[in-house]
């Protein structure tokens, strides 16, 4: 099981899409100063590299330290493996000192936190009270009609029952998930906001990035292989319809952002 899991860190790394300028420019617009970020569920960094580009100081924290091995090495970023709970005391040690913080990010994460627990750090760490809290998700991949015709039903029904319940959070875009903070300047609720990541793939790694899924890795655990021999043929016939072998692969991204207001 433990090598099943270091294999989906390497695909994870590899495949999962990185995050559009766009998106973390809005972000950086919200944040009054620049100084430090903390990217809690960092995995293998796709939000710290770009976040390293606009603030001083960056701090990613994952549970994995499979994913963080991953991650790109730079010289304004800490990683740091956590446990899946802090107490206060680990927190301020291993993040940073109460209302010291400008940004706190989550990416493609916080579905899976304890989210009483979180918000109550959250809360500790930023400034006061412009301090800002950012969530993202994206949804599933588009690529053109005839892939996704393949790819919708194997999502929703083939790979379902070994999505956890949490997944659900993602498919509603966010915009279910509690989120008790304040819309930032120039906004009036907290969204979710869309944006679109995009990255270039071929088949094969269309392939390794669905099989970065947790989804995948539980049903290969229990012995199912989702991805078979009919279905590939499904994917290849739909992927090589056009005959262009690369593909933009289309992730709609969905944000919620907030400011922590005076707590």
């Amino acid at each position: 099981m433990a090598k099943l899991f270091v294999e989906q860190a390497k695909q994870y790394a590899k495949t999962r899409p990185s995050y559009a300028q766009e998106l973390f420019e809005f972000i950086a617009s919200k944040t009054p100063s620049r100084d430090l970020v903390w990217d809690a569920g960092t995995g293998s960094g796709q939000a710290a590299r770009s976040l390293a580009g606009i603030y001083k100081n960056v701090i990613g924290t994952d549970t994995s330290l499979k994913q963080l091995e991953f991650a790109p090495k730079l010289a304004n970023v800490r990683y740091q493996q956590t446990p899946p709970v802090m107490s206060m005391g680990e927190l301020e040690q291993t993040v940073s000192t109460q209302s010291s913080v400008d940004l706190v990010t989550i990416a493609q994460a916080l579905h899976w936190f304890d989210l009483p627990s979180f918000y109550q750090q959250v809360k500790w760490v930023l400034k006061k009270p412009h301090g800002v809290v950012a969530a993202w998700c994206y949804t599933i991949p588009e690529v053109n009609d005839s892939v996704d015709s393949v790819f919708n039903p194997f999502y929703s029904i083939d790979s379902d029952p070994y999505w956890e319940p949490q997944r659900k959070l993602v498919d509603n875009k966010y915009m279910s998930i509690d989120f008790p903070f304040e819309p930032v300047e120039g906004t009036d609720n907290t969204g979710p906001f869309k944006f679109v990541t995009e990255k270039m793939m071929d088949l094969d790694e269309y392939f390794t990035y669905i099989r970065s899924w947790s989804a995948y890795q539980t049903a290969k655990a229990k012995g199912v292989e989702l991805l078979r021999d009919d279905v590939i043929q499904s994917f290849k016939r739909a992927w090589n319809e056009d005959g262009h072998g690369q593909k933009v692969v289309r992730f709609p991204v969905h944000l919620k952002i907030g400011k922590v207001g005076n707590v």
